[in-house]
């Protein structure tokens, strides 16, 4: 049973002063809970060491996904398909992502349940709100599984340097720049994307930032609203619905990638990760692994499971099954297009109300940094987000 220790909540006045102002659902209840989460120094570690296998499983998933063409299973755009090889042939870095895992706390074993490798949010709330909630309280702000920040600002860094960050930077970064770019109207994405920005600006970047339908493309790269061309461009924008677009953008995009007139963060072959279909592929190469689930594009026979479209956020188009098949929690949503997998059911972390605990663990070229969703049976947009803190 999870047992949270109350703290003094961050105000909502700081929290608009730092820039976070999603920090009230629409239901007027708080989002980042006045809550923390007792780990211990050994659960972090292991969190950490399942962060950097699994990535690793994925590294080699992907490899026979391409090797095999196994695109369709995993429900990826034909229109994709080209730039998700270039850009895995030429091993363009990603840049980060997030784990999602069932257990690791309460003496439940850690289990994949998905990963948000193409445009993972809770970046802002996980990497600085959760720091600063010990930091207001009086608690040593060190006491946490939370390198986020600067294990991405290195990640940025090794955009030029490879595998090693240099100490002096200025030859690298002399002449290069980055444009981050989101969907208007949507804060918490504009915040992230903000953030990410600062990231790359302390680690050297020339940097700006614009919205998704002020920046400009041809096949000589990508633009903002003073025509100046960068070298990168970062989208929070997620791949699969850029393949939906009908103006032309795709094409752009491909003749962009085919010419190397700009590198796209998050790489194209993030959406190979992103596909919950990568699970089954997963499963069937790894069959004895600890953290994964049995998951199949078929219905399970016999077991408790959780039907997911491949492609999907905040737990729309989720289906909770008994084991004879009968629903017994459902979502609704707008990806039913996608087709399904049927992953085994896990057992979450619950506290006294049955509330649900799902870890978040971020990854930049490794582990980085872990915060909490709380919900009920089926994690939606209405979850909250709770922080740790090592003991």
């Amino acid at each position: 049973m999870i047992q949270t220790e109350s703290v003094k909540p961050i105000s909502n006045a700081l929290m608009e002063e730092v820039g976070m102002t999603w920090h009230t659902d629409s239901d007027g209840t708080p989002y980042i809970m006045n809550e923390i989460i007792a780990v211990t120094q050994a659960e972090a570690e292991a969190y950490y060491t399942a962060a950097n296998e699994l990535y690793e499983m994925y590294v080699q998933a992907a490899q026979h996904v391409i090797d095999n063409e196994l695109f369709l299973e995993l429900d990826i755009p034909f229109n994709l398909v080209s730039q998700i090889k270039r850009s895995w042939e030429q091993d363009e870095l990603h840049l980060y992502g997030r784990f999602d895992l069932a257990g690791g706390i309460d003496g439940l074993p850690i289990k994949l349940i998905e990963f948000n490798a193409d445009t993972p949010t809770s970046l802002f709330e996980t990497a600085v709100v959760q720091w600063a909630l010990l930091k207001a309280n009086g608690m040593d702000e060190e006491s946490q599984f939370n390198n986020v920040y600067e294990a991405i600002q290195k990640n940025f860094q090794r955009l030029l340097t490879g595998n090693d960050a240099p100490e002096n930077f200025a030859n690298y970064y002399q002449y290069q720049n980055i444009l981050f770019s989101s969907i208007g109207g949507l804060p918490e994405d504009e915040r992230t994307t903000r953030f990410l920005q600062q990231m790359a600006s302390d680690a050297g970047f020339q940097t700006d930032y614009c919205y998704m339908n002020e920046a400009a493309f041809s096949d000589e790269g990508v633009f903002n609203q003073s025509n100046t061309r960068f070298d990168y461009w970062f989208k929070l924008y997620p791949w699969e619905d850029i393949a939906l677009q009908t103006d032309g953008i795709t094409g752009l995009l491909e003749d962009i990638s085919r010419n190397q007139a700009c590198i796209l963060l998050n790489p194209a072959y993030t959406l190979l990760f992103q596909s919950k279909g990568i699970m089954k592929v997963l499963y069937e190469l790894f069959p004895n692994s600890p953290y994964l689930l049995e998951t199949r594009t078929q219905p399970l026979q016999g077991k408790k499971q959780v039907a997911k479209t491949m492609f999907g956020r905040e737990g729309a188009n989720t289906t909770i099954l008994d084991a004879a098949g009968r629903i017994i929690k459902s979502l609704g949503g707008e990806y039913d297009n996608y087709r399904k997998v049927y992953q085994e059911f896990a057992e979450f972390p619950q506290d006294r109300e049955g509330r649900s605990y799902q870890a978040g663990v971020f990854y930049a070229w490794e582990g980085c940094g872990l915060g909490f969703r709380r919900g009920w049976e089926i994690l939606d947009d209405m979850s909250k987000f709770v922080s740790h803190r090592i003991v």
